[in-house]
């Protein structure tokens, strides 16, 4: 969440790697360093994390119950989650483009990802790394395959601006 947390989790790193060495074992003092960006500090302040990482995975099931107060799982307001809300969408497309810019690989996993649905809709936002169960890859990639990425920023832009979350289904369906 914090660069606090990244620079003590490479600390721990680099313990374990001078304890490898003291032991003389051998490992690849080789890695890549990455975060989840699961909760809206981590995703609001991408920008700065982004220079202290490799990589960054937007846990969006997380990520979409904190940005909007509610349980996906609790059945009273399970009505009010919903990944396409615009304050969502505004993050997300904030959070791979941060990472465009700074180029740290940037990977979306949670349901978003390996639903098609959601599919033209994030590749509109920018995303070109998904991260799912297996079974979905068939179906995502072929939509993937068909889809020309550049065409949707348009169509994703209505999308963005939409507050009416039927229409705003309509829209993503359409695209």
């Amino acid at each position: 969440t914090t660069l606090d947390e990244i620079n003590k989790a490479k600390e721990l790193i680099d313990e374990a790697k001078c304890e490898l060495n003291k032991e003389k074992k051998a490992f690849s003092d080789k890695y890549e360093f990455g975060i989840m960006i699961e909760v809206p500090a981590s995703a609001i302040h991408a920008s700065v994390l982004a220079k202290h990482v490799d990589f960054m995975s937007i846990g969006t099931n997380d990520l979409v119950q904190y940005i909007l107060a509610t349980d996906r799982i609790d059945d009273e307001v399970t009505s009010l989650y919903d990944p396409t809300n615009p304050a969502v969408l505004q993050l997300i497309k904030k959070i791979i483009e941060t990472c465009d810019k700074s180029k740290t690989n940037v990977t979306v996993c949670g349901e978003m990802a390996g639903e098609k649905v959601y599919t033209k809709l994030l590749l509109g936002l920018g995303l070109r790394s998904f991260s799912m169960h297996p079974q979905a890859i068939p179906e995502i990639k072929k939509t993937i395959m068909e889809t020309n990425a550049k065409i949707l920023k348009n169509k994703v832009s209505s999308i963005l601006k939409c507050h009416n979350q039927k229409r705003r289904l309509q829209l993503i369906e359409s695209l």
